[in-house]
């Protein structure tokens, strides 16, 4: 496998007669070697990917198409790539050692039982969250200094939405699969920002956790769900405008999603009835919006010639921000957006708050703003440590398999996949995700475990030779 790494590097340059597109596809290939998966989907070498992509895809889309990004035209993005390259190289080292230092650790001996809900209850406690979720979001109640966690509670709903594929795809229910998954988009697509990524990677990651090669299936639900995103994504990025200039607009259509929906179809409708060279700007636009290196480009060529390294300042104003909770601060300061840092940084006068966006900048600019090359790659290698650690922990510790690849998928996903964000949201999201969600589970995970703990001693166990774990081989929560 270590030699597949110089292979596809080799392969990319020779393919693309361009050295950047092969250390590109080798940095892709250390990735899937380092962090292979074992009980869990491969969410690890899955996130780190999507930084991936946000680095190179405008790269490749060039060489493929020859059609010429603002990037391109406008910076030097191949050395922003290249620095993109050196983060998600460091982040990936610093996953694979994090995952390597807990994996020491002696292993604790101790029946892990498959499940922990039935599917029933599993299906009962998805109804209630999303229904207590989108009450919130239409009332518009402030929750103060708790606002962090109802952030974490949204993404143990994305949790909850994953163990569900995962029960699903573990049966083959490929019509559960799909109805579920259509709700889920819906759900997602009709809001203010594209929700509708989340339940899709749900989905990939369920079905790549029992991703058999041999089986067609399997191969063609992974491609169609890859079409999917794309699809979405491109229409989405003709249709958003319009739409969110709508729902800026109008209160009544904020809180109407059956209006929200009937907007999305006629928008659709309208943008697939453009001329092919409109579309084909549509997919420019995709791919712009994805390939997150422009502004960093502008940033990197200011700093330090027009503006100097701040040595620290930046990480320094985000640790401070992070370990002051807002619900023991309440009155601490929100996070400055990312359209002022790259106003700053990138000399452009981006759509900030006012317009009710956030133009991404990404924790490499900042990184580098902050320290230079080569100490930009260290925090970037911490981070990764730190997350590789946390989820090696997750499988450690807790007794219930679901529940462990659960919370590890989606803190493993969140934490990680964003090229774009800032390390105060980095951190923060990480932070709380891991506090709250992780926290709760942890001791739901305990109390359950207590609950049933003479059934599950009770059952026949299997000993792993190499880790120790016991799984139970008969008793199941969901059969009962």
């Amino acid at each position: 496998m270590r030699k597949l790494v110089p292979i596809a590097g080799v392969a990319g340059w020779i393919l693309f007669g361009d050295w950047l597109a092969g250390l590109a596809l080798s940095v892709l290939a250390l990735a899937w070697v380092m962090l292979p998966a074992a009980e869990e989907p491969p969410v690890l070498p899955l996130a780190v990917t999507m930084q991936w992509v946000s680095v190179t895809i405008g790269l490749y889309y060039n060489h493929l198409t020859g059609r010429r990004l603002e990037a391109i035209t406008r910076s030097d993005y191949r050395y922003m790539v290249l620095l993109g390259l050196g983060c998600v190289a460091a982040t990936t080292v610093g996953l694979a050692l994090g995952r390597y230092l807990v994996a020491r650790m002696k292993p604790p001996q101790r029946v892990r039982p498959a499940h922990a809900l039935t599917f029933k209850t599993l299906m009962a406690v998805y109804v209630v969250f999303t229904a207590v979720l989108s009450a919130v979001r239409i009332t518009d109640v402030d929750l103060g200094g708790l606002a962090m966690a109802a952030v974490a509670m949204t993404y143990l709903r994305i949790g909850l939405v994953y163990l569900i594929f995962r029960r699903m795809v573990g049966r083959g229910e490929w019509y559960f699969v799909a109805a579920l998954l259509v709700v889920e988009v819906v759900l997602g697509i009709s809001g203010f920002y594209a929700g509708f990524k989340e339940p899709l990677i749900m989905a990939a990651l369920a079905f790549l956790e029992y991703f058999n090669r041999r089986n067609l299936r399997h191969w063609l639900s992974i491609a169609a769900l890859g079409v999917v995103m794309v699809t979405l994504g491109v229409v989405w990025i003709g249709v958003r405008v319009e739409y969110r200039a709508k729902y800026m607009e109008d209160e009544r259509f904020q809180n109407n999603r059956s209006a929200r929906i009937d907007a999305l179809g006629d928008a659709v409708h309208k943008w697939m009835s453009q001329d092919t060279e409109s579309l084909l700007t549509s997919v420019d636009g995709f791919v712009e919006r994805m390939w997150t290196i422009y502004y960093p480009a502008l940033a990197v060529d200011r700093v330090p010639r027009v503006l100097p390294h701040t040595h620290g300042q930046l990480m320094a104003e985000t640790l401070r921000f992070v370990f002051e909770p807002r619900i023991l601060f309440p009155d601490k300061p929100y996070i400055i957006s990312d359209s002022e840092m790259v106003r700053k940084y990138s000399g452009v006068f981006v759509a900030g708050e006012e317009q009710n966006t956030d133009i991404a900048f990404g924790y490499a600019a900042e990184s580098y703003i902050d320290y230079g090359v080569p100490g930009m790659f260290l925090p970037a290698f911490i981070w990764g440590l730190f997350i590789g650690c946390a989820i090696e922990l997750i499988y450690r510790e807790y007794h219930h398999r679901d529940m462990a690849i659960s919370i590890s998928t989606v803190i493993g996903w969140v934490s990680l996949y964003l090229f774009e964000r800032s390390w105060a949201k980095t951190i923060g999201f990480g932070g709380t995700l891991l506090i709250y969600s992780g926290g709760l589970c942890y001791i739901l995970d305990r109390l359950w475990f207590e609950k049933f703990r003479n059934l599950y001693m009770g059952s026949t166990v299997d000993i792993d030779a190499q880790t120790g774990d016991a799984t139970s081989l008969q008793f199941q929560p969901d059969s009962k």
